[in-house]
């Protein structure tokens, strides 16, 4: 049987390493076959972070002194697993005002 330290142990070094992974995604995506690697391995990284946090939770353990914290954060792992895959080159969203083009819009 595994100890529970060294399953969140683990689930935290996987949190880690998609968490630097997502935040050097824009190094990435300058390529666009490294844009793909680097999604498709944030992707399953953080797909094996939620296994490895519900495990954490089934196995007792406890996610920094909270036993209550694996499993919403299991199901937000895999939330932002399916954001990572989402490819949106550069489109704009969200529709809200640039403010680079406030002050434009007040000098015309």
């Amino acid at each position: 049987m595994v100890e529970t330290e060294l399953i969140e142990t683990l689930a935290q070094s996987m949190c880690f390493l998609s968490l630097t992974a997502f935040i050097f995604i824009a190094t990435f995506s300058r390529n666009e076959k490294m844009e793909l690697v680097a999604q498709n391995f944030i992707m399953f990284s953080l797909l094996l972070t939620a296994v490895i946090l519900w495990w954490l939770s089934s196995a007792g353990g406890e996610l920094w002194g909270s036993n209550y914290l694996p499993k919403p954060l299991a199901v937000l792992c895999v939330v932002v697993a399916v954001a990572a895959r989402m490819n949106i080159k550069g489109q704009n969203v969200s529709f809200g005002a640039n403010p680079h083009s406030i002050g434009r819009k007040e000098e015309e």
